[in-house]
């Protein structure tokens, strides 16, 4: 192209197009979108609303946090090598990450505030190796918020029978993605009620068998706010697998479980009543249970002043011979409990009797035969089953919308869906 031309001819040529070039990257530069400011992460809050968490430790967990680098690390071929000593030198804001590994008998209190401690890679197992930190736990929490990702806890054994994989006492904790093996408790938290404790996608699984010891797969002392979705739990023995003592409380998509090998009381117990959603879940007791009644609320009578329970599209099994799906205990709190249990489905023997106060409708039961099998367990109707679209659009409840937007999905977690008008009772549409 420019062959024949004197040498400043061609040098001013090959200067235009410089120039022309910069100036179309400047252009489409400009034109580039600006990437948004990061506002908190989207939930649906109990009220049912979408909802941004702004300013939390489970907002900047699950977005912000994600995306720093760690301020500490902790392995085996790193400096700080054990959890005790990264408890002592963690200070407010760090981001802990924790190599895989095997981390024996090294017990810690975190006290510090916005703390993040996450296991990298393939899940780090804090095992107990009969020590405890303060005798009670493997890990104790005291700090503000502090959010817990992908850890394993085994093992916790202290004097009281009571030792916990995590010891919850103070503040905001959010749990994702960890697990909970043969601990005699696996969380236990203090009673506060300015207290609030997330629990999501996690393992709950194996109470150590101790005759003439209660030992709770998940306990929730008396704290502001419970929130529990996408877990499973199985193989509870003699104690509970989730027993909540909380204000509030929001129980959603996730699998309650006992499992052959199980021989757990309750499933899901609200001894003190509150205000309960128990939304999409899966809940069954097995063959070996010492206690025929699945779910119970209000059992010890009132803690807080208001009171309701709200029990929609969920799936209850029993392997029993008889059974009773709900327990209410009306008797125990003036003027009964307000209770709305609407499009359940209940498999196998027993009973779901109609509350004395609140609403009935659409609950259905089915032979266990007429399900398709899902995670191992019965839960999904077949396409041709006459249960589709016999129950009507549940409504709001208090504000809380009832209409099924997510389901469990094996082995843990949630995911989001798309139901037609055309509803069928249960967990799973």
């Amino acid at each position: 192209m420019t062959e024949g031309l004197p040498m400043k001819q061609t040098f001013l040529l090959v200067l235009c197009l410089l120039t022309v070039s910069t100036f179309t990257a400047a252009q489409t530069m400009e034109k580039l979108p600006v990437s948004p400011a990061y506002k908190g992460e989207i939930r649906r809050g109990v009220d049912g609303k979408l909802i941004i968490l702004e300013g939390t430790s489970e907002a900047k967990g699950s977005a912000d946090e994600s995306r720093k680098r760690a301020t500490m690390r902790v392995g085996s071929q790193e400096r700080i090598t054990s959890i005790s000593e990264a408890a002592k030198l963690a200070r407010d804001g760090e981001i802990i990450v924790i190599e895989p590994g095997t981390y024996r008998g090294q017990p810690a209190v975190w006290t510090q505030n916005n703390l993040v401690i996450r296991g990298s890679g393939t899940r780090p197992v804090m095992l107990a190796d009969g020590k405890s930190a303060e005798g009670k736990a493997i890990w104790v929490i005291r700090g503000g918020n502090v959010r817990i990702e992908n850890i394993e806890f085994r093992g916790a054994r202290v004097e009281s029978g009571n030792g916990a994989g995590i010891r919850f006492e103070r503040g905001h904790l959010v749990i994702t993605r960890c697990a909970f093996v043969d601990n005699e408790m696996g969380i236990l938290t203090a009673n506060a009620p300015d207290m609030t404790l997330e629990v999501s996608d996690s393992e709950f699984a194996e109470a150590p068998h101790h005759e003439g010891q209660l030992h709770h797969l998940l306990y929730v002392g008396a704290i502001g706010r419970f929130v529990l979705s996408g877990s499973r739990f199985e193989r509870g023995y003699l104690g509970h697998l989730v027993k909540s003592r909380a204000r509030e409380n929001m129980v959603r998509n996730n699998v309650l479980v006992d499992g052959q090998a199980g021989r757990s009381s309750y499933e899901l117990e609200f001894p003190n009543g509150g205000i309960a959603y128990v939304l999409g879940n899966v809940i069954g007791q097995s063959a070996g249970t010492d206690n025929p009644e699945i779910v119970s609320y209000g059992a010890e009578g009132p803690r807080w002043p208001d009171n309701r329970l709200v029990f929609a599209h969920n799936t209850l099994i029993n392997d029993l011979h008889t059974g009773t799906f709900l327990k209410l205990w009306d008797e125990k709190f003036p003027g009964g409990i307000e209770s709305w249990v609407i499009n359940n489905l209940t498999v196998g023997y027993g009973e779901l009797y109609p509350p004395a106060h609140g609403r009935f409708e659409g609950n259905k039961s089915v032979p266990r035969r007429d399900l398709l099998e899902y995670g191992g367990l019965p839960l999904r109707l077949n396409s041709a089953s006459p249960l589709r679209g016999s129950v009507r659009i549940p409504g709001q409840a208090f504000g809380v919308d009832l209409m099924p937007a997510t389901e469990f999905t094996f082995p843990i977690g949630t995911r989001l869906i798309h139901p037609s008008n055309s509803l069928a009772p249960g967990a799973f549409q």
